[in-house]
């Protein structure tokens, strides 16, 4: 792993949806470059692991960011043990992929509450100790450039919290907090393996213009990045780590 030394010394960082995955990744990236990091997570057993490989510099909060007492609870908890917060990675939510007339009206719920109505209190909620010059990066998806059957549903709510990310980054300006997103590609997960086929990964690997499916660490850089005051000057903007999948087209004949 590289990075540029330690850029988040004596800050702290909320990550929500750390347990595993891109969540965990960028805790761990963040406080390899002297963070101190919360991450929450759902499951308590899965979150003490992932708390007990990120060392001392990490705190657990275990709860569910669709559920408005446990993310008030969280916040008061990251206000007594820290006092404030540089960093929020509004990272959890889950996947869902199905036909449109498969969609039920609790999928639909469960998917919204966890994509985007934890995502937007989660920041409502940790703005009061959220400290000047801060930053919050919202996990957005590569599928909101790009249209892909089955995806309408989870599609949707990503594109809500990129809408969020730039709506949030014109109101937060006058304190001096930044606001983006990262818009991830096929990244090789637990959740993406347990999705898909060996097949499937195959082929994501194949049609991505960088030959292979991108990893946790390449998100964590990407949100590294965007927290960092390497980035004072963006802001607003959503940031596709996705190895050229929504740009580049490799099969076309010129």
């Amino acid at each position: 792993m590289t990075h540029n030394g330690f850029r988040f010394e004596g800050k702290t960082a909320l990550i929500t949806g750390g347990s595993s995955g891109m969540g965990l990744a960028t805790a761990r990236r963040l406080i390899d470059e002297g963070a101190r990091v919360v991450v929450t997570g759902r499951d308590r057993t899965r979150l003490d692991a992932a708390v007990a490989s990120l060392g001392a510099a990490a705190h657990g909060v275990a709860g569910d960011g669709g559920d408005l007492a446990d993310v008030d609870a969280l916040i008061a908890e990251v206000r007594a043990r820290f006092g404030h917060l540089d960093v929020l990675f509004a990272n959890a939510g889950i996947g869902s992929f199905q036909p449109v007339a498969e969609v039920t009206e609790d999928l639909f719920a469960r998917v919204v509450d966890s994509n985007l109505k934890a995502a937007f209190f989660t920041i409502q909620r940790a703005l009061p100790i959220l400290r000047e010059h801060g930053a919050i990066v919202v996990n957005a998806s590569f599928g909101l450039h790009r249209g892909v059957p089955g995806s309408a549903l989870y599609a949707a709510s990503k594109a809500a919290v990129h809408n969020l990310t730039r709506s949030l980054a014109a109101e937060l300006a006058p304190r001096r907090i930044r606001v983006n997103s990262v818009s991830p590609g096929y990244i090789d997960t637990p959740a993406f393996r347990a999705e898909l086929s060996a097949a499937a990964r195959a082929g994501a690997a194949g049609s991505t213009p960088a030959g292979r499916v991108g990893t946790a660490d390449d998100v964590a850089a990407a949100v590294a990045f965007l927290a960092s005051s390497d980035a004072a000057y963006v802001n607003g903007h959503d940031l596709r780590v996705d190895g050229g999948l929504t740009a580049v087209d490799t099969g076309a004949l010129l």
